[in-house]
């Protein structure tokens, strides 16, 4: 399923391309004022950091929420406390756009996650282009070679590159990479099936000053806390939010103690 998304964006990538070449993709890039600084904006605090996610689909869900308006949405949440917001890109299986994403840009001042299956700088420079300031790289599905391009090509832009795991062996391919901002995904890829107590199996293996994100397996704020107890500094959150009343939910998050 994993290859079948990333073939599937990339040509999607390429078919773009018919309409709008990379050189202007690359000036509409390098014209947007500088991205946000994601790292400052999820630093560790003594509150929990939500990142919050606008998200229509899913392979393993299917159909969640239409979101006629991915703006408002997004509006909701960084009014209620969200830290950044991801917003889903891949048409496909996600149901998402570049186009929702220029759209949540332009009403909310929190860092914007582009999530979608990149592999090359086309889809990095399309992401800055839009406003997005982070972009998701998943050692799942790229070569330890084409994740460090891709880091550095980022970087370059003055954007901060999100790298995510779900094992101990990528997360030792995330860290050997220099990266600061970690995420570990509950969900296995290949089978969908998730496993809460994973962050907590591997979250010791990252060193203090980078940032730890828990992902997937996030129903409540039971759950929230049972992440932040295991030393997460932010949680990424889309199913929850956009199947339930997001305000209530994201403040049921962010009440949640510090372990």
């Amino acid at each position: 399923m994993l290859s079948e998304l990333y073939a599937g964006s990339l040509a999607d990538a390429a078919r773009r391309l018919e309409s709008t070449s990379l050189g202007e993709i690359e000036r509409s890039a390098l014209a947007r004022t500088p991205a946000l600084n994601a790292m400052s904006a999820l630093a560790p605090r003594k509150q929990i950091h939500v990142l919050a996610e606008v998200k229509r689909a899913s392979p393993s869900k299917g159909e969640m929420a239409a979101i006629a308006d991915p703006a408002a949405l997004a509006k909701t949440y960084a009014d209620n406390g969200a830290s950044a917001i991801s917003v889903l890109t891949e048409e496909r299986k996600f149901k998402g756009s570049l186009a929702d994403l220029a759209a949540v840009r332009e009403v909310v001042s929190v860092p914007l996650l582009r999530k979608d299956f990149i592999a090359n700088e086309q889809q990095i420079l399309e992401a800055r282009a839009v406003g997005a300031d982070i972009i998701l790289l998943i050692v799942a599905g790229l070569a330890e070679s084409v994740i460090a391009k891709l880091m550095k090509f980022t970087f370059e832009l003055g954007m901060t590159p999100f790298i995510e795991t779900h094992s101990a062996e990528e997360l030792k391919v995330a860290l050997g990479l220099g990266s600061e901002f970690v995420g570990i995904n509950a969900r296995d890829l290949s089978t969908f099936e998730t496993d809460r107590d994973l962050f907590a199996k591997l979250v010791d293996q990252i060193p203090a000053g980078v940032i730890k994100v828990a992902e997937s397996a996030v129903r409540n704020a039971d759950d929230v806390a049972h992440y932040r107890k295991a030393g997460a500094d932010v949680v990424l959150v889309g199913e929850a939010l956009v199947t339930n009343d997001p305000a209530a939910m994201l403040k049921s998050f962010l009440s949640v103690d510090e372990s």
